[in-house]
């Protein structure tokens, strides 16, 4: 059997086991929300690593949004933009 690449273990290679609800958070009166412990933990998030958030829109409205660590961020870009990019 072959090596899985970084590729191959990214969420856009397997659609079905990408995606879950991983908890429910409340926005407080400053606008922040807490990652509970066990997701930071599962995501292996240390105190001051960034995030970057990313919206996604149906019909011209914001419907869903995304948080992926700001490292990561490039490399996500690239899988996601890669096959769009080939058929230009």
């Amino acid at each position: 059997m072959p090596l899985k690449t970084a590729e191959d273990q990214s969420c856009s290679a397997q659609p079905k086991e990408c995606c879950r609800v991983e908890a429910v958070v409340a926005v407080d009166g400053r606008g922040q929300l807490v990652v509970p412990k066990e997701v930071r933990e599962n995501m292996k998030l240390a105190p001051g690593d960034k995030l970057a958030i990313i919206t996604m829109a149906q019909a011209g409205e914001p419907c869903c949004m995304v948080m992926i660590k700001a490292e990561n961020l490039a490399t996500s870009a690239r899988q996601m933009l890669g096959p769009m990019l080939k058929e230009l």
